[in-house]
């Protein structure tokens, strides 16, 4: 099992440098096959599909109802976000596969789906309904499944289980922005 060095390496980087660091790490102990390129990418690709769906879903809420909302000053600029969602998805695509590669996701593999199902609903929820308390609602058990994940993950394999501890801390800050667009608007 791989040591994982502290996440600096997340922060501070391209997201191609970032993008290209995750890949050798989780590729650097397995051998390159068809089946392991696919279940390492099967999980990437739906998590793109999945963050593309969403955005439809809440384009018209973002140039039409989100500008209006009182927001904290720890809002990150519009662009920061699909950098940044892209970078996830390949974190938590890359989690999901290691444990499948090695035969370990038994049982995460539902608590994985949960999560990126959830993970879409919040952006109906915030977006296309423009409600932030069910949102907020959503996003709390996003938290909860994430943090779940993680536990059970690293039971199994520490690395897949440090893969989403980026994601963690990104929706922890979006719990936050949530919650204070609820209580201030």
């Amino acid at each position: 099992m791989p040591h994982i060095p502290e996440c600096n390496f997340f922060f501070g980087l391209s997201p191609q440098t970032t993008s290209l660091a995750l890949f050798l790490l989780v590729f650097k102990e397995n051998s390159f096959s068809m089946k392991k390129t696919i279940i390492y990418l099967f999980p990437i690709l739906l998590c793109m599909l999945v963050g593309f769906s969403a955005s439809i879903f809440q384009s018209s809420a973002i140039s039409e109802w989100y500008p209006l909302l009182n927001k904290s000053v720890l809002t990150p600029p519009n662009l920061a976000f699909p950098i940044v969602w892209g970078v996830l998805y390949i974190c938590i695509g890359l989690s999901l596969g290691r444990l499948t590669a090695r035969g370990q996701g038994k049982g995460l593999i539902s608590l994985w789906v949960a999560q990126l199902i959830v993970n879409f609903l919040w952006s109906i929820f915030f977006f296309y309904f423009r409600n932030p308390l069910i949102g907020f609602i959503d996003i709390i058990v996003l938290d909860l499944l994430v943090i779940a994940y993680i536990f059970w993950a690293a039971r199994r394999d520490r690395a897949a289980s440090w893969l989403f501890v980026p994601y963690l801390l990104w929706i922890l800050l979006a719990t936050y922005l949530n919650g204070y667009i609820l209580i201030n608007n």
